[in-house]
């Protein structure tokens, strides 16, 4: 009888579950019907990638194609807008395919790309030469790297125009200003008045929905434009400054050939701060990406600023009290202030948003409006960071040796170097890792310094080598390189605090993120937690799917269904005290927990997403479809039996949808703040150790070796300068 009732028990139970699990699949299925999806694009240097993103945030698909790059000669580096917007295609079609999801529920595109210019003719938009071969049209971008016009540069400085002001001081030689001022000197005759010219974020929103609307993103950051009110601009562009540097043509027709004079009147804006309303994609577009003409593109963003926008809203189970405590006080997208993005690749871009202009030594801006209406950024940078830890590795005798070894061990070779490292502790009765490295001092400026110092001449000084070739002193010197990455960031970092940022977390992307050991020596030398985002390869992308949601939630707020309005429950759109309280939540289901988790503090991986885990990750915490975005009920209903609108009924749709955007003013970043708050989801946290840690106390004292190292560099080649006059 006992056993028989124990069956019963078991099969009542089993009965019981299934009946829930039934129920769950069916809510889950509904939920899933009330889904919207949104693309990001982001064109890289080697590549375009797209991804396709759902309303909680998660990556359904992503896709990339590589493009090409020409350098026919030294300095001259240019590529293709043709074969960019092709790869762009090819991958939006793919994701759109491989997500398996209804296109008609695709909502919402952004872009993000390279500050490369794009010059096409005027009247026709045909692809212009940009040399050195003016006969191929097909080459008409010049890359960023482009190192052509450093006379023109020059030329520009030597104004000394407001404008510069904005961007460190001077123009950079990698800016478009300098390159437009090139080509006019340089192009075939009579060319030069017929161009027209983007920078390539701006470019692939107006190939995305016909209109020559321009960022702030782009124009401010580089191409010195001022936005209405900074230094008393009333236009935007300075008459005066392209005037003075021989550039009048750029005066022409209120600066027609770069986007206009800035306006904000009842017939639109023509520039626009990230991932504000463009227009709905272009009908010709749409069938060539694959997605619904009633799709609404965002405004683009340099691809550094589309990272920005896919990290600094993580949140975490782990409470970082400077940084809950600053949201307490801030409400919208003022709770982005104080967060420091740190964007890595082949070199690192750190962004950070202020109310206020905020003037740093070495950093680029600051720039007003380019992410959000009346807020700031400013824009440090290391040249050689990813770069850095290649050449080292590569360099070394014992390269070939770690390749074999971390192939044997199937581990890349930094989580080799790692354990290495580890072993290194354990044989030499070291305290820890970075005591292995207590008398090398690494300044790894082989590049020139971006920031905070500004200077080109730069370069790398290394004390404490010594004969050894071994892997063990491969190893070192890693460490040694790691080491110079964290402790620049430090002097970013502490420049900018001390000129009024108040940074109280960095908020990483990139590969790089990967690596404990770079992580922990960034948390302790800078002293600040580090926030490693659940997307690490794909942050930036995943960024400009964000733009999309945005500029959805724009148009839907001016009259359709509000999918994360402000007016929505302070759980789900931002409710600081919701970080920090301490309670075990279903974060950690993906690994977004501290530091502490670590088997080692200076070796271990991060426990993060990689793009090829990213189709079977699940972030928290994020709304349910019903407090999420609702599909558009009033789109579908206007369709018969599931049929696309005709080609007269899109038409009407579209222009009332773009009346009904005319002149509808900014709401400073609000918008933007929800979707990356509810769509971001969690990141892990690198705590620093504290103040009193042996090992901070190391590396509090290298630090003033590493400020000493490039004191001296400078001292010294004064010294010989003054010399060889």
């Amino acid at each position: 009888m006992h056993s028989r009732n124990s069956r019963t028990s078991r099969s009542s139970i089993s009965i019981s579950q299934q009946r829930m699990m039934s129920h769950s699949m069916a809510g889950l299925a509904l939920e899933q019907q009330k889904l919207l999806y949104y693309i990001g694009v982001d064109v890289g240097t080697g590549s375009a990638r797209a991804c396709i993103i759902d309303s909680m945030g998660n990556i359904l698909s992503l896709a990339e194609r590589p493009i090409q790059r020409e350098q026919l000669k030294p300095n001259f580096i240019t590529q293709s807008s043709q074969e960019i917007w092709q790869s762009v295609c090819h991958c939006v079609k793919s994701v759109v395919r491989d997500s398996g999801v209804p296109s008609e529920k695709i909502h919402g595109i952004g872009f993000d790309a390279t500050c490369s210019l794009v010059v096409v003719e005027e009247g026709t938009n045909k692809d212009v030469a940009v040399g050195p071969d003016f006969s191929n049209t097909d080459q008409n971008i010049i890359l960023w790297m482009d190192h052509r016009a450093t006379e023109e540069t020059a030329e520009i400085n030597a104004t000394g125009d407001k404008c510069l002001k904005y961007v460190g001081g001077q123009m950079s030689v990698e800016m478009e200003i300098p390159k437009i001022k090139w080509l006019k000197g340089h192009l075939p005759d009579g060319k030069f008045n017929q161009c027209k010219f983007f920078d390539l974020a701006d470019y692939l929103t107006f190939k995305a929905s016909g209109k020559e609307t321009r960022s702030f993103c782009s124009t401010a950051c580089k191409q010195g434009l001022l936005p209405v009110g900074v230094e008393g601009s009333e236009e935007g562009w300075s008459r005066e400054f392209f005037n003075q540097i021989g550039l009048e043509e750029l005066v022409e027709d209120d600066f027609r050939k770069i986007g206009g004079a800035v306006r904000n009147s009842d017939k639109g804006k023509n520039f626009l701060s990230a991932g504000e309303f463009i227009g709905a994609i272009d009908e010709t577009v749409a069938e060539e990406l694959g997605i619904p003409n009633h799709c609404v593109v965002g405004s683009g963003v340099i691809d550094a600023y589309a990272g920005w926008v896919g990290t600094v809203a993580a949140r975490t189970d782990v409470s970082i009290p400077a940084l809950a405590k600053s949201d307490q006080e801030k409400v919208g997208i003022d709770r982005a202030t104080g967060r420091l993005a740190a964007v890595a690749g082949t070199s690192t871009c750190h962004i950070a948003m202020s109310r206020d202009p905020i003037f740093v030594d070495g950093v680029w801006g600051p720039y007003r409006d380019v992410m959000a209406n009346k807020f700031w950024c400013a824009e440090g940078g290391q040249s050689c960071t990813g770069a850095l830890l290649a050449h080292v590795l590569t360099t070394h005798p014992a390269y070939t040796e770690l390749s074999q070894l971390a192939d044997a061990a199937s581990v890349s070779k930094f989580d080799y170097l790692n354990s290495r490292l580890e072993n290194l502790v354990q044989t030499s009765k070291s305290r820890s890792v970075v005591h292995l490295a207590k008398h090398l001092f690494f300044y790894g400026d082989y590049h020139g310094n971006r920031s905070p110092i500004a200077d080109s001449s730069m370069r790398a000084a290394i004390i404490g080598q010594s004969m050894d070739n071994s892997i063990d002193d491969l190893a070192l010197m890693y460490l040694g390189a790691c080491e110079f990455i964290a402790q620049q960031t430090r002097q970013i970092v502490e420049k900018m605090i001390d000129s009024g940022h108040q940074l109280s977390t960095i908020f990483m992307s990139g590969g790089q993120c990967r690596n404990g050991l770079l992580m922990r020596l960034l948390a302790d030398c800078t002293g600040l937690p580090i926030v490693i985002p659940r997307y690490i390869d794909a942050a930036v992308v995943f960024g400009s799917a964000l733009l999309g949601a945005v500029a959805s939630e724009s148009f839907d707020m001016s009259g359709n269904k509000s999918a994360l309005s402000v007016s929505r429950k302070s759980s789900i759109a931002g409710d600081p005290s919701n970080q920090g309280s301490g309670k075990k939540s279903a974060l950690s289901k993906f690994g977004g927990v501290g530091g502490d988790d670590l088997p080692s503090p200076y070796t271990a991986p991060s426990a993060t997403a990689s793009t090829s885990q990213i189709a079977s990750t699940v972030g928290f915490p994020f709304p349910t479809a019903d407090e999420g975005h609702r599909y558009d009920e009033s789109f579908e209903e206007s369709q018969e039996d599931g049929a696309e609108l005709n080609f007269k009924a899109q038409s009407k749709w579209k222009k009332d949808m773009e009346d009904r955007m005319k002149g509808r003013s900014s709401d400073n970043g609000d918008t933007m703040w929800n979707v990356m708050y509810t769509m971001t989801g969690g990141g892990k946290v690198v705590q620093p150790c504290a103040e009193t840690h042996p090992d901070r106390v190391l590396l509090n004292t290298k630090y003033k070796v590493f400020l000493d190292m490039a004191d001296t560099q400078r001292k010294y080649r004064r010294m010989i300068d003054d010399l060889e006059v």
